[in-house]
């Protein structure tokens, strides 16, 4: 009997060895996946921050230009019934 809890302790300690291996691969390959991934979004949220940087640009000098012209019309007007005689 003592052979007998012998010989399942040493596959019990091979056994732990070969899960505690295994593990550690996976938790590099995991490490490098997601270090892969974040690579990758890291790109594409620059890529997508500049598309949106030009295009808010864009926006704010139309919504100016706009703003301009309305504020301008409005004082002509202002000013033609503040003149009429």
């Amino acid at each position: 009997m003592d052979w007998f809890n012998a010989v399942d302790a040493t596959y019990r300690g091979n056994l732990h060895e070969l899960n505690e291996s295994n593990f550690a691969r996976f938790d590099a390959k995991l490490e490098q996946r997601l270090a892969e991934l974040d690579a990758k979004w890291l790109v594409r949220w620059t890529e997508l921050a500049a598309r949106f940087g030009h295009d808010l640009g864009t926006l704010k000098s139309d919504l100016l230009k706009w703003m301009l012209g309305f504020w301008v019309s409005t004082l002509v007007g202002l000013g033609a019934l503040f003149f009429r005689t």
